[in-house]
């Protein structure tokens, strides 16, 4: 990689532009309506409606891969500052346990009705980890060990936008008949939803409490994203394997990078207030590979593919929800239930 290349027109107007619509996503997700879509939604929206200026995406969409890709690895291993592993850990560690199940269980069952539905493999695959884990930067931190095309990405992303929106309105208005207690409903909250701030938003409703826990709920789910990316690996490997070849399994490295600056934040003393920059930083970068992946997006693709695993995962949301709804009858999670 040259130096110049980082000086030339078109990739000074791929960084300008996805600049431009990170920054405006992070803007508009300050405000009500606009914060249950988020950021990362927004600037995928925002990248997607600059296709409208033909003469700005001819100009960038020559580098506009490479800010989806570099971009995208670099805000993921900036984004384990947020993952605090010592309160997870100290005051979560009952919620872990579960939260795998959750997990599993979840992303085996989207995957496989997913299939049912007819839709392929790695679409399939993006959208039970999207709807399994934490939204729109599980899809993207899959899609290197799937090699998934950016069709595929930004489809899944938008299943996963539309449904956690969905269902946070879901929940925040059955709240007050489901007769759970501040605790259960924000555990709730962090263990069903998609995205973290779909989590917050609902756990909100039932105050400090129920927002603190669904926080940490969310946080033991974010947790699992590094080996299941790990895995998931692994499996394409041994799925697409070549007996003449030499062993290569697609090994998400950058999750390393997230591991380790979640170790570091949590464990080092460094000032919070860098540790908020560096997780804003992580989330800008972010932003921008959304961007740069929406404008490459071809819309016909959506249209056409994007049914079937949106009703797959609907399906599979409702019978999360419904589980929680039916079996938390007061003791019933009772082992997990953070300590007052």
């Amino acid at each position: 990689m040259k130096i110049s290349m980082f000086l030339q027109t078109d990739f000074l107007v791929a960084m300008t532009v996805t600049l431009a619509c990170s920054l405006m996503g992070k803007a508009l997700a300050t405000y009500p309506g606009f914060s249950l879509i988020g950021h990362l939604v927004l600037a995928l929206l925002l990248g997607m409606s600059i296709q409208f200026f033909k003469k700005i995406t001819t100009m960038a969409r020559g580098r506009t891969g490479f800010i989806a890709n570099k971009f995208l690895r670099l805000g993921i291993i900036l984004l384990g500052f947020k993952l605090n592993l010592a309160i997870l850990l100290s005051s979560g560690i009952q919620s872990l346990g579960f939260a795998a199940v959750i997990v599993t269980g979840m992303l085996c069952l989207t995957y496989l009705v997913c299939r049912l539905f007819n839709v392929e493999h790695t679409l399939a695959m993006l959208t039970a980890c999207g709807c399994s884990i934490c939204g729109a930067a599980a899809v993207m931190g899959v899609s290197a060990p799937l090699k998934a095309k950016s069709n595929d990405s930004v489809l899944a992303v938008a299943i996963v936008a539309i449904l956690g929106t969905i269902f946070t309105l879901i929940e925040i208005g059955l709240q007050p008949v489901l007769g759970f207690s501040d605790l259960q409903f924000g555990i709730m909250a962090g263990l069903s939803l998609h995205e973290i701030a779909h989590a917050v938003a609902a756990g909100g409703v039932a105050g400090t409490v129920g927002m603190d826990n669904a926080i940490i709920a969310k946080l033991s789910r974010v947790l699992l994203l590094a080996p299941i990316a790990l895995f998931i690996g692994f499996m394409e490997y041994r799925r697409n394997k070549d007996s003449t070849q030499e062993m290569s399994i697609p090994i998400p490295y950058f999750m390393g990078g997230f591991i380790l600056a979640s170790a570091v934040g949590s464990y080092m003393n460094i000032p919070s207030v860098w540790i908020q920059d560096l997780v804003s930083i992580a989330y800008t970068l972010l932003g921008m590979a959304m961007a740069a992946l929406g404008m490459n997006v071809n819309f016909d693709v959506i249209v056409q593919r994007g049914a079937k695993p949106f009703t797959a995962a609907f399906i599979c949301s409702v019978i999360l929800l419904g589980a929680f709804s039916c079996s938390m009858n007061k003791q019933y999670l009772s082992f997990i239930l953070l300590s007052k």
